[in-house]
């Protein structure tokens, strides 16, 4: 296992310093594990096909799934997806926060196919935890894409790591760097809901219940409610 470093508790100018660190792994097409406030993830520049599959390879994941992204704002998340009026409306009231967009991708954009198991759709959120909002801030910057891979820290189909121990303890596989900000507060995964098209379709709940993402936007019609795996 890699560098395991604990950021709680630690002042302001430590925890810069490390995430700058974070940064430089993460150009150099390393692989890095990290809080949000739902579980840990692990993650890496999206626009490396190598981390891609040492991602994927990582989880045992199934490369025909794709991979979620985590973005440090919506701007960054415009390069890559297009968002529709029900897009908006949701990522103007839980981003930052623990509800993933499935969006049609951006034509032309810079991401390999191979992220999004070469689907026209992506997965995407602009995470809360200000560990990892940091991070992503950091690296748009220093002018790079603002974005990074965000799949759970775990075998794929398996419970999902609530800390930097629990990252070590369930991964066999070495992780460059491990930023452990203590127990993740929600030990739920997100809520994930797919705006590819006009009407919203529920690929699975978290903390976000569907009631309240219906009443937000005054939705009457039942649909139907998937099951996703991160």
């Amino acid at each position: 296992m890699g560098f395991l470093v604990r950021l709680a508790g630690k002042e302001e100018k430590d925890v810069k310093f490390f995430l700058e660190i974070a940064i430089d792994y993460i150009i150099e097409g390393k692989v890095i594990a990290f809080p949000t406030n739902s579980v840990y993830g692990i993650g890496g520049d999206p626009c490396n096909i190598d981390v891609i599959n040492r991602i994927y390879d990582i989880k045992f994941r199934d490369k025909s799934k794709g991979l979620l992204i985590l973005v440090a704002d919506k701007e960054e998340a415009e390069k890559v997806a297009i968002f529709n009026p029900i897009a908006e409306r949701l990522a103007e009231k839980y981003w930052p926060g623990q509800l993933t967009l499935i969006l049609n991708k951006r034509e032309g954009d810079f991401l390999p196919p191979e992220l999004t198991a070469f689907r026209e759709t992506i997965g995407i959120r602009v995470p809360e935890n200000p560990i990892i909002l940091k991070l992503l801030k950091l690296l748009k910057s220093k002018g790079r894409f603002g974005g990074l891979i965000g799949t759970s820290a775990n075998y794929s189909g398996e419970p999902p790591a609530i800390s930097g121990d629990d990252v070590v303890n369930k991964l066999l596989s070495p992780i460059d760097l491990i930023l452990d900000g203590g127990k993740s507060k929600s030990k739920i995964p997100t809520t994930i809901v797919d705006c590819t098209s006009d009407k919203v379709k529920f690929l699975r709940i978290g903390l976000i219940s569907e009631e309240e993402i219906r009443e937000y936007l005054n939705l009457e019609n039942q649909e139907e409610i998937g099951d996703n795996d991160e």
